[in-house]
């Protein structure tokens, strides 16, 4: 079990194959719920009881949209307003081998109709007492609810993708939160896992970049060569530029750099972005060896739209965080997982990171990488964007305008230093005090 009482996604895998119940927990930020959920092929009517008499919601079958589209079950509605955009089909019963619907038994000889590759449309009656929902394709990769971390789950473990679930509710009829669900769990010597954790267990077993094509790119500022990636991920292409070879054991220099259209190609000066993005290829140019990384995450991983949008709030007065959490996002939606996959498929092992930004170490070594030093690049403030820096060092972390960072957090993140674990945790106490500072 991990520090925070939840359990690991390998202890999740293994009960799921052997037909066992485990709760599965949602994000704070998205239903905030728990759902018992166990393998469609394994269960039984005692398991769809305690589901019914412990659960007390709704007992539906999470499955792929290609089993649904075999049995023909449409969408229950031609609009899907709900909150989360659950996918229900019809609800349906088995035909045969039932008899009311509603019993433990009648509704798990249905979940076992439902999977079984004999079961044709016509063997099924709509509507019906199991409501199918359709999980989203690549999991909760793509969409981080209950509906597809149980397709997942059944998937690695090597079982039919598709899975029971039932929404947790408390002896008084309200949701069960984390607390009770925890309780829940320990009553019924049951496993309990975050959909969170399963997004970063496939992020760090799967490979889920490719690449697509390779070419020469000559620049202004030197030659280098292009790889296109593709991401099964979010269905972006990212880019690589590379200059040498990488795949030597020496630390290689690298920028991670996230898409900014409006400084990268039109010059802003709202934001430092496209000032880094040439300053860093000419480093790695004068290195004569490195990568970029060409992010598409606009807006910190806001995208286009939702970043001019908090432009406007930023003119209204807001600062760069205050206009991203006024459009309902998190100050940082960044994930390096991507981009630590392609770095990995080029060869690329030890690495001199190019940031002032302490979450790229962090999220960069979570990833297998092994950072070895940070390279600090700075942009000089103009008048427009001072405010903006301003802002990401004391509310983000970033290591600028350095001239009014702590001396402690000075002394260890120097250029030359390595990333040891006392780095680290002084990055860690950094972001810590930086978040403070941006609830206040």
């Amino acid at each position: 079990m991990t520090v925070e009482g939840f359990n690991t996604i390998e202890e999740a895998i293994e009960d799921i194959r052997q037909g066992k119940i485990l709760i599965v927990v949602d994000d704070e930020d998205r239903e905030n719920e728990g759902d018992f959920i166990m393998a469609a092929e394994k269960v039984t009517p005692e398991a769809i009881n305690f589901m019914a008499k412990h659960g007390r919601g709704l007992i539906c079958v999470a499955m792929t949209p290609e089993r649904l589209d075999e049995l023909d079950l449409q969408p229950m509605v031609t609009e899907n307003t709900a909150h989360m955009g659950t996918e229900f089909t019809v609800s349906v019963d088995a035909r045969e081998g039932t008899t009311t619907g509603i019993s433990a038994h009648d509704r798990a000889r249905t979940v076992k109709a439902l999977i079984d590759p004999k079961t044709k449309p016509s063997d099924l009656a709509r509507p019906g007492h199991i409501f199918p929902l359709r999980a989203r394709r690549g999991g909760v990769l793509t969409r981080a609810g209950h509906t597809e971390a149980v397709v997942d789950l059944c998937r690695l473990a090597g079982l039919y993708p598709a899975g029971v679930l039932c929404e947790i509710m408390d002896e008084d009829g309200s949701m069960a939160r984390v607390p009770r669900l925890k309780e829940i769990a320990r009553e019924f010597g049951l496993k309990i896992i975050t959909v969170r954790d399963i997004i970063e267990y496939r992020r760090r077993t799967e490979k889920l970049v490719k690449r697509i094509v390779t070419t020469r790119l000559p620049t202004r500022y030197g030659n280098f060569v292009l790889h296109l990636y593709s991401s099964a991920v979010d269905k972006h292409h990212h880019i690589a530029l590379v200059k040498g070879d990488v795949t030597t054991p020496e630390p290689v220099l690298v920028r991670v750099h996230s898409q900014c259209i409006t400084g990268d190609i039109f010059g802003s000066l709202r934001c430092d972005c496209g000032d880094q993005l040439h300053q860093a290829m000419m480093m790695i140019e004068r290195e004569g060896r490195g990568v970029l990384l060409y992010m598409r995450q606009e807006g910190r991983g806001i995208g286009l739209v939702n970043k001019l949008l908090a432009y406007n709030l930023q003119d209204q007065g807001k600062d760069t965080v205050e206009a991203n959490e006024a459009l309902g996002f998190k100050p940082d939606l960044r994930d390096y997982g991507i981009g630590a996959q392609i770095l990995a498929d080029l060869g690329v092992k030890k690495l001199r990171l190019i940031t002032n930004n302490p979450r790229k170490i962090v999220g960069l070594q979570g990833h297998g990488l092994e950072v070895v030093e940070r390279v600090p690049i700075e942009i000089p403030p103009n008048e427009i964007n001072r405010r903006y820096l301003e802002t990401k060092r004391d509310k983000l972390g970033h290591l600028i305008l350095q001239d009014q960072l702590p001396d402690e957090v000075l002394d260890r993140m120097t250029a030359k230093g390595p990333i040891t674990d006392a780095v680290l945790e002084d990055v860690a106490r950094h972001l810590a005090t930086a978040g403070e500072k941006n609830e206040e």
